[in-house]
């Protein structure tokens, strides 16, 4: 079930905060607390956008007794496509931000190395 492969997922991963919050988690449910509730206050607690949709995505299909396998996958996609999303805005905005380095610190470099002899000779030797 799904708490059995959160706590295979907390006693194999690497040590890490989100480990760290499935642990808690479980936890939580060895205590009394309802898995939904658990998964709510560990969505809280993380507060990102991903994670309240995955949690608000099982929820939903416990409720209403859908099949937990079909819901993980479909958010498994979405989540990557989201993910990709991001990957396309910020490669979409480097541009944006490398003109200032090239603009102040690299085209005044090469300009001086490219025109620097043609000045010095200009300026000691005349024409050519």
């Amino acid at each position: 079930d799904f708490v059995g492969a959160i706590r295979k997922v907390a006693e194999r991963a690497t040590p890490g905060p989100l480990l760290s919050e499935f642990r808690l988690m479980l936890k939580e449910i060895a205590v009394g607390v309802t898995r939904r509730q658990a998964l709510v206050n560990m969505s809280r607690k993380l507060d990102l956008a991903d994670f309240t949709s995955f949690v608000s995505a099982v929820t939903q299909a416990d409720e209403a007794g859908a099949s937990l396998g079909g819901v993980l996958r479909i958010q498994a996609d979405e989540m990557r496509r989201r993910r990709f999303q991001r990957a396309e805005k910020l490669a979409g905005q480097a541009p944006v931000k490398m003109l200032f380095p090239l603009v102040a610190f690299i085209f005044p470099a090469t300009f001086i190395m490219v025109l620097g002899p043609l000045v010095f000779q200009l300026m000691h030797g005349g024409v050519f």
